[in-house]
């Protein structure tokens, strides 16, 4: 009896249930979302979260600090500074993603991939997202070294949400791989992604170029670790044709206005985490460094004048004006305050009329840096077609020439180009070391904001420009300038077993001290 009251009871509620559930399905659908995935909307989503994620915590708070082109007095944003606070070089993890309503660039593009791999005639939307994957995970490793790569990416489709993480040794084979094989695939005949690519609107040519470029780039990663397979991938880099024209530099555009996303990012996230008070305290007590400023005052750059300011105050003291005049450029010397210098507003900060420009483009990869590249592969005999002193005269007028991108401040004469080169000609009479130490600091100075991660990179690579350590009270590194980013804890507490597997292949720290594969 108590059975079949029981069932009297649950018949209705189970009726009632059922009827819920009629168009629940429906119901439960964002009418605003898509459903299935749009390639052109997600490259070019992907190509903006690839460039822009974690710039201030990356770019200029542990990289900008560390090879010394910026300095702050404060030590809970000395990252790079002071050597403190590793955690904000966890934020480029985020590439990754883990937040379900923005999810990182990797997944993005693994979706737009999978998209387009199996049609024929999206076979150039195919090998541009190859390229440009390629282009993610490379800074990924860079920064990190061994990292999920083959199977990451794959929760959506795979279900594979602890990912294994790959040697940086087997990701830089497969990445040269990709780009290769990504080349040869262009056809000029079939679709590209049109306006939906930021960098080079669909243009097969100039990504092949682009393609070519990451190629030596990556080629010349290899020289300390595997010169043999460097010499090979940087050789077909230059035979098939590198970014040597500035009308073929990787560039994102981005516009002033009230569209904050719009904006440049740099100058956003600089102008939103320091430069925000003329003639006051910084948020982030920042300041152009004194390693920075003195170089390009001692060498005659004309470059300072264009990315250097000092505030001067009017005559009552109530406004501010932006001063390039060169004597009065003034660095801040890395590590050496821990709270407001009373000289604080005589030193130099980043131009708002070049540097903070919000409507200023991304240079995403320059000429400059190509026939930097190119000087190199000649000084090791693998480019014969120039001299390394032509390619770093070309690299010198390329890199100030770039900055007439940024506007009319940002303009640099070729009367005043020819006189840098003339008080600072190449050392084509100085042993190898010298060559070498001259196009890693020139490196060092034409890539300044624009591309810190490739200066990080290149130091480590070479150790050029040769930089001075700081030793600041209680710093993480015993004294040393930062050399790897460190991975989330979070790694540990959901892939535990592949991070410590990976971590004790490297050494077994997850420190700002510790190293990458090739760097040695």
């Amino acid at each position: 009896m108590k059975k079949y009251f029981k069932l009297l009871y649950l018949a209705p509620m189970a009726f009632f249930i059922a009827s819920c559930d009629n168009g629940f399905e429906e119901m439960n659908v964002n009418p605003n979302a898509s459903t299935e995935v749009v390639p052109g909307f997600l490259f070019t989503r992907t190509q903006l979260t690839t460039v822009s994620n974690n710039f201030t915590g990356a770019a200029y708070l542990t990289i900008g600090q560390s090879m010394q082109h910026f300095a702050t007095y404060k030590e809970v944003p000395a990252a790079g500074d002071k050597y403190f606070n590793y955690g904000y070089s966890n934020g480029s993890w985020a590439l990754y993603g883990g937040d379900p309503a923005s999810a990182g660039a990797v997944i993005d593009i693994e979706q737009v991939i999978g998209a387009v791999k199996t049609a024929p005639e999206d076979v150039n939307k195919l090998s541009v997202a190859r390229i440009w994957r390629a282009y993610l995970y490379h800074r990924l490793t860079d920064l990190y070294g061994d990292i999920p790569y083959s199977e990451a990416g794959k929760a959506l489709t795979d279900k594979n949400f602890t990912p294994k993480y790959d040697t940086q040794a087997s990701i830089y084979a497969d990445l040269l791989k990709e780009i290769d094989e990504s080349i040869a695939a262009f056809d000029a005949a079939k679709a590209t992604f049109g306006n939906s690519d930021l960098v080079y609107g669909g243009d097969v040519t100039k990504w092949k170029k682009f393609g070519y470029s990451m190629m030596l780039r990556l080629g010349m990663r290899l020289t300390e670790i595997d010169p043999a397979m460097a010499e090979t991938w940087v050789k077909k880099a230059i035979a098939g044709g590198v970014i040597i024209n500035d009308a073929d530099m990787a560039t994102i555009a981005y516009v002033d206005g009230s569209i904050t996303a719009s904006r440049n990012f740099i100058a956003s996230g600089l102008m939103g985490t320091d430069y925000v008070n003329p003639g006051g305290d910084n948020v982030e007590g920042g300041k152009l460094a004194k390693t920075l400023v003195d170089h390009f005052k001692s060498t005659k750059d004309p470059r300072l004048n264009v990315i250097s300011i000092v505030w001067v105050p009017s005559a009552d003291g109530k406004t501010f004006s932006a001063d390039t005049t060169t004597a009065l450029q003034k660095g801040m010397q890395n590590a050496a305050f821990n709270s407001l210098p009373a000289d604080f507003n005589t030193y130099s900060e980043p131009n708002p009329a070049t540097v903070l420009k919000y409507s200023a483009p991304l240079l995403v990869f320059t000429s400059a840096e190509a026939h930097l590249l190119l000087a190199e592969a000649n000084l090791r005999g693998w480019y014969a077609a120039s001299t390394a002193e032509a390619e770093y005269n070309a690299a010198v007028t390329s890199a100030m020439k770039q900055w007439t991108l940024f506007g009319s401040a940002g303009v640099i004469s070729d009367a005043k180009i020819a006189a840098y080169l003339k008080a600072n000609p190449f050392k084509t009479a100085g042993t190898l070391a010298d060559k070498m130490e001259q196009i890693g600091t020139q490196k060092w100075a034409s890539l300044f904001l624009e591309d810190e991660y490739e200066i990080f990179s290149n130091w480590r690579r070479t150790g050029y420009p040769k930089l001075t350590p700081t030793n600041y009270p209680g710093n993480l590194t015993g004294g040393k300038i930062p050399t790897r980013f460190v991975i989330p804890d979070s790694e540990e507490q959901y892939n535990k077993a592949n991070f410590i597997d990976a971590r004790t292949r490297q050494g077994g720290t997850n420190t700002l001290s510790s190293v990458v594969w090739w760097d040695k």
